[in-house]
């Protein structure tokens, strides 16, 4: 496996990519960083134009396809001996980006923390017309600090950005993970409620570049945040997760959801929370994948989907091939089949044989520049309605919900496809709906056989639909479920590091400069400790 340098012309590309989305932002609202006194607008938009949620470079590359990807083995990487330890500089880089501005993502709490100090200093009409953006922006917030609970367990977060609301530098304590989930399940119940019960603004609508200011979208995003959250703590307070469940699944006209109206050939781009590209971005993930992370993987492929005749093959993966002599001429000949390489395979067996297995989609994945960044689906929202109804409903609408997401799934690949369009790219065509049917009902991937079964595909197949882009999810998910049931080589590897963590080990600047509030979560700080609604 050939190791791929970014080439000059490619960061000249970057570079220039990035300066172009900035100053269409700057023109169109004010830009936090170059005023005194930002607008609640340009906040709220800059807190939403976050790197580490598009489909960008760095975050696929450094940290994706680096970490949870290799985690959950939704990404390939080189079978090396240190595959398993933890890259400290790209994770302090994430926890960095969490937490503060000017980095590869727009510091989502230190842009909330601003907002709070702005809207406290408005008029009570001031406040009522701004009301609507505040509440987005906590919605944004809670789904970005529920990944950082999912990757590190306690952070800080109440005391965190300090400076901001009372002009007071002091190092942040930790707030207990099980406490800030609490608060995040109650917070989004409030928050969906809000955005049932009022009307949007023109200053909301103007500065939401995720949900163009409806009301609806963001009640369904804000109950659909909750079901995730919920469902992910379901292994070790089930009653409370299944009581509120039941409850918003009993009751979808007061709890919408993202769910695609439960219809299989919906629109993912007016139904799903999808964080489009701005109309000047140019970049791409071809150097992301390019360095190592290119390649088909082995469970996905070989176990799940060729077994099925999964019609998502075709727009997830290409063949590939080699180039041969014939005539005397290099032509390529395209792998006969679609096929992965074994997550057995030495460093070596990956770089001489690498060419004779499959690879992701071009036009889907590595060149397409309307690649948007994925926040919530609704198949993903199906699927976890499904485990609900097996574990604590009833199997017939389990097998309504899980059917949808399946076929949803199909749907949802095909329009990251079809966004890329010209360059040469052919999209491919969405599958008949006899091969869909034949996939949904007489497959490996048929919803039968005892409720343990069932509840497996239900994992195994929401974790399929996750892949690369929504690694962190699928690892998580992972350590939720115990399933798929993956093998992870541990042959030859770094001592200490010969299987794969159950959480991120804190960053180390985090440990130097807030040493003292440190000192309380010590003791948790071990690559095998559990996050809390681990099993």
């Amino acid at each position: 496996m050939k190791k791929l340098f970014i080439k000059a012309s490619f960061l000249l590309i970057a570079i220039s990519t990035v300066v172009g989305c900035k100053k269409e932002l700057d023109e169109k609202f004010n830009n936090p960083e170059k005023v005194l006194d930002p607008s609640l607008n340009g906040l709220f938009t800059g807190m939403l134009n976050n790197d580490r949620v598009a489909a960008k470079y760095w975050n696929v590359r450094t940290f994706l396809t680096q970490m949870p990807g290799v985690y959950a083995q939704t990404s390939y990487i080189a079978n090396g001996n240190t595959i398993y330890q933890q890259s400290d500089g790209y994770s302090q880089q994430y926890w960095d980006d969490f937490y503060s501005t000017g980095g590869n993502g727009s510091g989502v709490l230190a842009q909330y923390r601003t907002m709070e100090v702005k809207y406290q200093s408005l008029s009570a009409a001031e406040q009522a017309n701004q009301k609507a953006i505040m509440q987005a922006a906590k919605v944004v917030l809670i789904e970005q600090a529920a990944k950082m609970v999912d990757l590190w367990g306690d952070i800080p977060y109440s005391a965190a950005g300090s400076l901001n609301l009372s002009s007071t530098i002091s190092n942040p304590k930790y707030d207990e993970q099980k406490a800030l989930y609490t608060s995040f399940i109650a917070d989004l119940e409030a928050l969906a409620t809000y955005f049932n019960t009022n009307t949007t603004t023109s200053a909301f609508s103007k500065s939401d570049i995720l949900l163009k200011g409806s009301m609806n979208m963001w009640a369904r995003y804000a109950n659909s945040l909750r079901l995730r959250l919920l469902m992910r703590i379901s292994k070790t307070d089930e009653a409370t997760a299944r009581t509120a469940v039941l409850a918003m699944l009993a009751n979808q006209a007061t709890s919408p959801l993202i769910d695609g109206d439960n219809t299989a050939e919906y629109n993912p781009a007016t139904s799903d929370v999808l964080l489009q590209t701005l109309t000047n971005s140019t970049s791409d993930l071809r150097d992301a994948f390019f360095e190592g992370s290119w390649y088909a993987t082995d469970y996905a492929l070989n176990t799940l989907m060729l077994p099925a005749n999964d019609p998502r093959i075709p727009v997830i993966y290409d063949k590939f091939g080699r180039i041969v002599k014939i005539n005397n001429r290099d032509v390529f000949v395209q792998n006969a089949n679609y096929r992965a390489m074994p997550i057995t395979f030495t460093t070596a067996q990956q770089e001489s044989s690498f060419a004779d297995y499959s690879v992701l989609d071009s036009a889907t994945f590595l060149f397409n520049q309307k690649l948007p960044g994925i926040l919530i689906t609704s198949s993903e929202v199906n699927f976890l309605k499904a485990e609900a109804f097996e574990r604590w409903g009833n199997t017939a609408s389990a097998k309504t919900a899980y059917d949808k997401a399946l076929r949803q799934s199909v749907t949802f690949y095909h329009y990251l496809n079809n966004l890329n369009q010209g360059g040469g790219y052919r999209n491919v065509t969405a599958p008949s709906a006899s091969v869909v049917d034949a996939w949904v009902n007489s497959s490996t991937a048929t919803y039968t056989g005892s409720s343990t079964a069932k509840l497996t595909l239900i994992y195994n197949q929401k974790w399929l639909h996750y892949g690369v882009l929504q690694s962190t999810e699928a690892w998580s998910e992972y350590r939720r479920t115990g399933f798929p049931l993956l093998t992870f080589p541990t042959a030859g590897k770094l001592s200490g590091f010969d299987t794969p963590p159950t959480r991120l080990i804190y960053p180390a600047k985090e440990k130097t400069l807030n040493s003292e509030n440190y000192q309380a979560v010590v003791s948790k700080d071990t690559r095998k400790t559990k996050i809390f609604w681990m099993p």
